[in-house]
């Protein structure tokens, strides 16, 4: 490996976001841990990475353990080095009222969303402070504002938005910064999904979402990818703390 090549992790990277992430940062340079809860499923987004010469190695972790994720970041530091880039893209949601949600479900939501970036960034920030540089990309999502029937997953956004400010203040003076991206529609699992607990289908539901955003469209897993790719750059040093929406307009925040 190139000792100059930066070292990155992004969490489910098997497809979607994190996928169009994980190529993005290979095509910028980096090596690229892809995490994700089956090692076979991240075997498309690896041999993406290395069909153009790029580096890029596949570990299977349940993120929401703790011992799952110490033994991921350990192997991808093995394979390619001290990661001094982290993109915590994995995520996922259930749709339940407050009276119908349960206790498994909301901490599952939770695990995942919000307690999994807490635990690789607890063990990946060390290499960033010994490096004296890093750059931490939390995903959030517009849903973070509140969304009627996902009080576990608006929960969890939200929760990433203090955490990402927190990390901003304690580790912006080793050189990392630490910013959060939050989407709106992104063609995703999840906006299938949602389609279908609608019955309806997806290209419908893409031309109902995209009448109103701004620009008239839906977004793409590119679109993230590219904003991730200019918040992890080192000309994005003096970036820190803030939430960049991706959602095709601006976006109420209730207050």
């Amino acid at each position: 490996m190139n000792s100059t090549r930066r070292v990155a992790i992004v969490t489910g990277a098997a497809g979607g976001i994190g996928a169009a992430v994980a190529k993005r940062l290979a095509r910028d340079g980096m090596a690229v841990g892809i995490v994700d809860l089956a090692e076979a499923d991240c075997a498309g987004t690896v041999e993406a990475i290395r069909s153009t010469g790029g580096t890029a190695t596949a570990v299977a972790a349940d993120i929401a353990d703790e011992t799952a994720v110490t033994r991921a970041v350990a192997e991808v530091s093995a394979a390619l080095g001290p990661p001094t880039v982290l993109v915590n893209n994995a995520g996922f949601n259930r749709t339940a009222t407050i009276t119908e949600l349960t206790v498994a479900q909301w901490d599952a939501v939770v695990g995942v969303n919000l307690r999994a970036p807490f635990l690789f960034t607890r063990l990946v920030a060390p290499s960033m402070i010994e490096a004296g540089w890093g750059r931490i990309v939390n995903l959030s999502s517009i849903s973070a504002h509140g969304t009627a029937g996902r009080s576990d997953y608006a929960s969890a956004k939200a929760g990433i938005l203090g955490f990402t400010k927190s990390l901003a203040l304690e580790l912006g003076p080793h050189g990392v910064t630490a910013n959060a991206i939050a989407p709106g529609f992104v063609v995703s699992g999840m906006t299938r999904a949602t389609a279908r607990g609608l019955s309806r289908d997806f290209a419908e539901h893409q031309r109902i979402a995209a009448e109103s955003i701004p620009v008239r469209r839906v977004g793409q897993p590119e679109d993230i990818a590219h904003t991730a790719a200019y918040l992890v750059h080192p000309d994005a040093g003096f970036v820190n703390g803030q939430v960049v929406y991706v959602a095709g307009g601006p976006v109420s925040t209730g207050t």
